[in-house]
């Protein structure tokens, strides 16, 4: 297949649907688009009404244009990551991997335009995380929650406001950033850099002020960033975590218990922030992100130092600090159902804790006047007599 021929079936499948994030080719289904979390067949033209094994053999080697790092990766440990992008049109993230003998493909629809925090309506102490000097700051969740795009965002705001060196290690690089106050470097892992841990490394004999770890894989990378963070660096990465209980907890994990007592210290000087993010569907179509933020507090220090226990959870904590910055996921979630932005179906879906989530809707309801039951029919039986023998 020549390169111009998968870039027009790239851009038939991009104008089939609004919104589109994603786009997935399986062997033994159309191509699709994924847009809105749902996945679309598109019948685009490949004159046959399935994916063959040859086709989608064809696309992956034409996407890796004879590059044989990602050859070897794919051969040797069954997928790749790289970067495609289309002539004077959008780039992606691509990772093609094996499965029952066959190769899929799935594409990452990444936005030209470097996000703001305005522009994309984030809450007003992601520009306090640009202001820090110093320490870790984490962003957890799935993968396609929207991570790196809040992170693009909070790097812009830096580069518009500070004269700062800045160092990316990504894979790949998403969001590339013009020059403005700040001096951008962004690295690709596999062209720039063979692993997070040895960039980061690296990174710290550049003079940065700020670095992105596009992600925290491993314990090495962990200490080499609790060392950046401690000698007076702002270092910026991800985890795959549902919420910031767990965020803390997974890198404990990754030490023995002889060294967690230290690590624990360590990581309560450093951390700074931890923001959970999710992607629920809005009432009206398309999504709406939905955030945990936790700020580093002396309660949240104690938790950190001693661990969690009873009344003193991570949950309770941030919680009880809603006023001053902090929330969790069910407190946003709440608020975007009174906002009347999703319904109550979604809603509960993805709570954390469905009981807080079916608590503050129906207190909503009965602000609006609406049922919060189904019971229905209930009265008093005023003929029954207490003293009768049962």
């Amino acid at each position: 297949m020549h390169r111009s021929d998968l870039d027009m079936l790239l851009n038939e499948l991009l104008e089939a649907h609004p919104r589109i994030s994603d786009l997935n080719f399986t062997v033994g289904r159309p191509c699709q688009v994924a847009a809105d979390g749902k996945l679309h067949q598109v019948p685009a033209g490949l004159n046959t009404d399935f994916l063959t094994p040859f086709q989608t053999e064809m696309l992956a080697l034409t996407m890796i244009d004879n590059n044989k790092r990602l050859i070897s990766d794919l051969i040797k440990h069954g997928s790749c990551d790289f970067s495609y992008h289309l002539h004077d049109g959008p780039r992606f993230r691509v990772n093609v991997f094996s499965q029952r003998g066959t190769y899929s493909i799935v594409m990452r629809r990444l936005e030209n335009e470097v996000p703001t925090i305005e522009g994309l309506d984030l809450p007003s102490c992601f520009k306090e995380m640009a202001r820090e000097k110093n320490g870790i700051i984490l962003f957890t969740g799935a993968t396609g929650t929207g991570k790196t795009t809040s992170l693009a965002a909070i790097l812009d705001e830096i580069n518009r406001h500070e004269p700062l060196h800045i160092i990316t290690l990504e894979d790949p690089i998403e969001y590339v950033h013009e020059h403005k106050k700040a001096t951008f470097n962004q690295r690709e892992l596999g062209k720039d850099f063979d692993a997070f841990s040895n960039g980061l490394r690296a990174a710290l004999r550049q003079a940065p002020h700020v670095v992105l770890v596009g992600e925290m894989r491993d314990r090495e990378t962990v200490e080499i960033a609790m060392n950046a963070a401690e000698t007076g660096h702002l270092v910026f990465s991800t985890l795959h975590t549902v919420n910031a209980g767990h965020t803390i907890n997974r890198i404990l994990g990754m030490f023995t218990t002889e060294e967690e007592r230290q690590v624990r210290f360590r990581l309560a000087d450093s951390i700074r922030w931890v923001v959970g993010q999710r992607l629920l569907p809005k009432k009206e179509g398309g999504r709406v992100a939905v955030f945990e933020i936790m700020h580093n507090n002396i309660r949240v220090k104690d938790a950190i130092i001693n661990g969690e226990r009873e009344g003193k959870t991570f949950y309770e904590i941030i919680e009880s600090a809603h006023g001053v910055g902090m929330q969790t996921f069910d407190q946003h979630i709440i608020e975007l159902f009174q906002q009347g932005v999703i319904d109550e179906e979604t809603a509960l879906a993805y709570a954390s804790s469905r009981a807080k989530v079916r608590q503050g809707i129906d207190k909503e309801k009965n602000k609006r006047g609406e049922k919060t039951s189904d019971i229905e029919g209930l009265s008093i039986d005023l003929d029954w007599d207490v003293r009768a023998p049962v």
